[in-house]
Parts: C-alpha cells; sequence; structure tokens
C-alpha cells in the first residue's frame, strides 16, 4: 500500500531547491534539515486516517455474510489507533508551528489562519457538493444552508483539522507571551472534559477540544520532542509500545475510556510510543523515505480523500455486498488495506491533475505560499 501512495512534490518547488542546491544560495542553503522521522510519522498518521474512515464508512457497511467475524476485528483494530492517530498529527502540527508562530501578526494571520479557514470553507462547500451524489454514505454533511452555516461555523465537519489549525494558531499566537502552564494547563482540562463526556460535542467538536493541548505540546516541548526522537531507542520502543498495548488493555478491561483524565493520559502514551517507532523506522530507509514523502503532502489526501471515498462507496457497496461467500471470503481481510491504497493513490493522481491544470488556488489562499496543514 505504501508503494502505491508515492507523493507528488510540488514541481516549482522542487526545481527552486535543486537550484538552491547546484549554487548553495538561498533558503535551502541555510535552513535546517526537515526530520524525517516527524516526516514519516505524518505519512503514517495519514495513512491511519483514511484507513480509519475506510473502515467505518465503507468496510462496516457491507453486507458481509461469509460467518467469521473479520469485519469487527477490522474495526476493533481501527479504534486501538484512535488515542495515536490525531493525537500524534497535532503533536506533529505543533512541532512544525514553532517557527511560524514567531512570526509578525500580519503574517500568521494571513499565510496560517486566514489560509487554513480559507481552505476549510472551500473544501466544506467541494465536499457539500459532491457527498450529495452518495446520500447514504455515512459521514457529517450539510443538507441545508443552515446546516452549512453550521458547519463553517460553530459545529465543524470531517475538514475539521483544518478547522482547528485556524483557531489553535491564533490561540498560540495571541498567548504566546504568557506563562505557558497558563495555557497548556488549561487545554489539558478541556481535552480531559471533553473526552469524559461532560461538554457537549456535537459533530466533529470533540476532536476540536481534545487536541488542543497535543498541538501546544508540540508547540512548546519541540526541542524536548525532538531530543526524545534523536535518543530513541529499541528498548524505548520495546517500553512505549507495552505501555500503550497495556493502557488500551486496561482501558479495555475496566471501561476507563470515560473516566476523567484517562483518554488524554492514554494518547500522551500513544503520543511517547508514535515518535519513538517513527524515529526508529528512520533505520529502514526505503520505509521512511516513502513515508516521509507522503507526509509532506497530506493536504491533497486530506481534502479529496472522503469524496474519493464516497464515490467508490457507491460504486462497490452493492456488488461488494451480493457476492457469494466464496468471492467476500478472498477478499474481506486485505479490503480495508486495498481500498485505502486506491483512495491515497487517487487523491495524490487528483492533487496532480489539479496542479497541471493551474488549479493551486485548491490548495492555498491565492497569494500566499502553498503549505502542508501540519507545518
Amino acid at each position: 500500500m505504501i508503494q502505491g501512495t508515492t507523493a507528488i512534490l510540488d514541481r516549482h518547488a522542487a526545481t527552486t531547491v535543486r537550484s538552491h542546491r547546484r549554487t548553495g544560495a538561498g533558503p535551502a542553503a541555510t535552513a535546517p534539515r526537515r526530520a524525517r522521522w516527524a516526516d514519516a510519522a505524518k505519512g503514517v498518521c495519514i495513512i491511519l486516517v483514511v484507513l480509519w474512515h475506510v473502515v467505518v464508512k465503507d468496510y462496516l457497511q457491507i453486507d458481509w455474510h461469509i460467518g467469521v467475524p473479520v469485519p469487527g476485528v477490522w474495526g476493533a483494530l481501527g479504534e486501538q489507533f484512535l488515542p495515536l492517530r490525531m493525537p500524534l498529527f497535532f503533536t506533529i502540527s505543533g512541532v512544525f508551528a514553532a517557527n511560524a508562530v514567531q512570526r509578525p501578526w500580519r503574517v500568521v494571520a494571513r499565510s496560517r489562519v486566514a489560509g487554513f479557514l480559507y481552505l476549510y470553507a472551500l473544501w466544506l462547500l467541494i465536499h457539500t457538493v459532491v457527498l450529495a451524489v452518495a446520500p447514504d454514505f455515512p459521514t457529517d454533511r450539510a443538507t441545508s444552508v443552515l446546516g452549512l452555516l453550521e458547519q463553517l461555523t460553530v459545529t465543524p465537519s470531517n475538514l475539521w483539522y483544518l478547522y482547528a489549525l485556524a483557531l489553535y494558531f491564533t490561540l498560540a499566537k495571541a498567548t504566546r507571551t504568557a506563562p505557558r502552564l497558563l495555557v497548556v494547563v488549561p487545554a489539558g482540562v478541556l481535552s480531559a472534559v471533553a473526552a469524559a463526556g461532560l461538554l457537549e460535542t456535537p459533530g466533529n467538536r470533540a476532536g476540536l477540544y481534545q487536541n488542543l493541548v497535543f498541538f501546544l505540546a508540540g508547540l512548546y516541548l519541540r526541542p524536548q520532542i525532538e531530543r526524545w526522537a534523536a535518543t530513541a531507542t529499541r528498548r524505548r520502543l520495546v517500553l512505549t509500545s507495552g505501555a500503550y498495548c497495556l493502557a488500551l488493555v486496561a482501558m479495555a478491561v475496566t471501561g476507563a475510556q470515560r473516566w476523567w483524565g484517562v483518554w488524554p493520559l492514554v494518547s500522551v502514551v500513544a503520543v511517547a510510543f508514535g515518535v519513538t517507532a517513527a524515529a526508529r523506522l528512520e533505520r529502514w530507509r526505503a520505509v521512511s523515505g516513502r513515508l516521509a514523502t507522503l507526509g509532506r503532502v497530506t493536504l491533497p489526501v486530506y481534502v479529496i480523500h472522503m469524496p474519493v471515498l464516497a464515490v467508490l462507496h457507491l460504486l462497490l457497496h452493492g456488488p461488494v455486498s451480493g457476492l457469494g461467500d466464496l468471492g467476500q471470503g478472498l477478499i474481506v481481510l486485505g479490503y480495508p488495506v486495498v481500498l485505502t491504497g486506491v483512495v491515497i493513490g487517487a487523491s495524490l493522481a487528483i492533487h496532480r491533475g489539479l496542479l497541471a491544470v493551474r488549479a493551486g488556488w485548491l490548495f492555498a489562499l491565492p497569494g500566499t505560499r502553498r503549505v502542508e496543514p501540519a507545518r
């Protein structure tokens, strides 16, 4: 699947980098090298995002009648990554945001806040139109002008990651000179309250409330996180993975998912494991290189994959549900993996096509440099 999802880099940016390398001048000569482990972690996170959507919005909606609980296993497996996927994604986002937040307000307001709000509003409209073609596709959608207005303002859609980044950048910039504990502690409390179900969280507000603390952690603790990655050992990988597995088992046995503070704490353990695993993955250059390449272009996959999945669901749901026991038995185990690869590959191909017809305005606020949402 990873081999089939090699990302498409911006041609102009690639040419600029090659030019800088030849001349030894310009930003490429002085800027610090991007950490491959962080980009690889982003690549894994976007794969997990798409895989989760494939499982819950398509795979589990199919009428499987093979007599074995393989679909349930996929659903349970996907749930185990919930404390890891978005907390790690936002932690890496915070790490990459550390330099951007130091820039003047006018720069941050346009390139980050307005940029992400523009992308959110634009792709929300696109999603609303495309998802109308697949009314049975199980996902949040606006079906009225009032519903669309609500998603634009107080209850973000499936594109809530972009909405969250705009708010998080605003808060981080506004509180840049404030004591960090006065910012992080309330964010941690908000995360715990939302995860415990003590706060109304319609739509995707839960993710919005729960992940601010991880963005701030990446922002404020960038040196410590980078040091943690740089010193990752096999022993630490075993310990953090064991701690994560133990926390998941304990949470499942005790039903503690809704206990106050448990979910954020398990997510902290998951992020520690995720950073360690991504850093250790650098030993396998072929794999980490492909993941890092994908991790540098998460934006097109993030905004395009849901409409692609909706159309594929429309085409595949009936035929796959109608297969006999033998046919379903042959595909039931690998279906989510294959479809995840297809969705990511199609998203990147569409992105390349849109850039070829000069539709770069779909991926950046006109007049600003195109950036990844997690930088």
